[in-house]
């Protein structure tokens, strides 16, 4: 099982706007509405950074990107970069994580780094056996993460499902062959992520077990 982070696990649009403002401001453009930069969660930096402007000021993406990442360094080193996880987020990693039959993973538009300090802030670490990022494939939909963590772990496609908030992550799940399960509480709305390719929509993490149960068909007494 593969989890997006942003917008999935963790709530972090207060980080991802404010970089995103810096970045602009830094090249002095005007930055774009929360509603509009909230749609870009989920692509690696440089892609959403070319996703929110115009071709014009593509050249721009670089020094933009530089200024997100250290706005976000400067935020941690202060203290204020603490992206809550999602109700129920835990105990969904507790149960799937006690059961023998199940692998954990992150496929992420975060970078490495990024997920490191997620998992220092909350506990997670050691509970992911493989972490796709954004600085060690391409971006999504690219399906390079999945097929990457689906080599790491010997998984086969059909015993692989993608959880995720956006259309990025459905495409993805899609273009790798995996199942696609759709969060609704995270960063694109129910009809982008049905018309990305989701199997199935959950509105709250305490269905996801059952979800994934009823698909795999696991033994009820298990769930």
């Amino acid at each position: 099982m593969i989890f997006d982070c942003d917008g999935t696990l963790i709530d972090s649009q207060e980080t991802i706007v404010h970089g995103l403002k810096v970045g602009f401001e830094t090249v002095g453009l005007e930055p774009p509405d929360r509603s509009r930069a909230l749609s870009i969660v989920g692509l690696s930096l440089d892609i959403a950074f070319q996703h929110l402007l115009e071709p014009q000021y593509h050249h721009l993406v670089p020094q933009m990107a530089d200024a997100y990442r250290q706005s976000q360094l400067a935020r941690r080193a202060a203290g204020l970069d603490h992206d809550p996880l999602y109700p129920g987020a835990m105990a969904a990693l507790d149960a799937l994580g006690a059961r023998p039959d199940v692998l954990l993973g992150i496929a992420t538009g975060k970078a490495m780094r990024g997920v490191v300090h997620m998992q220092e802030m909350h506990g997670l670490q050691g509970r992911f056996v493989t972490i796709q990022t954004a600085d060690r494939a391409p971006s999504k939909p690219n399906p390079g993460m999945i097929l990457q963590a689906m080599d790491e772990t010997g998984v086969a496609p059909e015993r692989t499902v993608m959880i995720g908030d956006t259309s990025y992550d459905m495409e993805m799940a899609r273009n790798a062959g995996v199942g696609a399960i759709a969060v609704t509480w995270g960063y694109h709305d129910r009809a982008q992520l049905e018309a990305g390719g989701a199997d199935v929509l959950i509105d709250r993490f305490d269905q996801l077990e059952q979800v994934v149960a009823d698909r795999f068909c696991w033994d009820r007494d298990l769930v």
